[in-house]
């Protein structure tokens, strides 16, 4: 693949994962609890760190994903399916945060799914798996906090 191709597939998802840190510290601004306030820079700290880990990783050779973990199955629990995300004003409950981010990861799970699915590259299709798995890794952590904060709290 030529390498002008790469960086500019690598770009875009340096874009996406940029656009989830803006994601959370949006919804830092409306965290009624300021407890919630800090899982959220904590998770803006992370989406950071996978925009700067593709950004490393758009300098080497394609190929080299191992900025990322293998692929691995994350049981979804699905609770997002059944989740409507609240409108991205006033104050949040610390349930309406959960919800809106698993909503967030799921989205963009689906997004690097579908672009590994297009790719006929090899290097690029594994990248994107990559990308997604971690994006699962993400909303699995946030049902799972949404399950044992939220619906077992009652």
């Amino acid at each position: 693949m030529p390498v002008d191709d790469w960086r500019s597939i690598i770009d875009f998802a340096i874009q996406r994962e940029l656009e989830a840190v803006e994601f959370y510290r949006r919804l830092e601004a409306h965290a009624r609890f300021s407890d919630k306030k800090g899982m959220l820079q904590d998770l803006e700290r992370m989406e950071r760190g996978h925009a700067e880990a593709l950004e490393r990783l758009r300098d080497q050779a394609p190929g080299d994903a191992a900025a990322f973990p293998e692929d691995e199955k994350t049981q979804d629990l699905h609770l997002s399916d059944y989740l409507v995300p609240p409108p991205e004003r006033g104050e949040l409950s610390y349930g309406d945060i959960l919800v809106m981010a698993m909503k967030k990861e799921e989205t963009a799970q689906r997004l690097y799914i579908e672009l590994a699915g297009r790719q006929r590259d090899e290097e690029l299709r594994d990248l994107f798996l990559r990308l997604a798995a971690e994006e699962s890794r993400h909303k699995r952590l946030f049902e799972e906090m949404y399950d044992r904060d939220i619906l077992t709290q009652g």
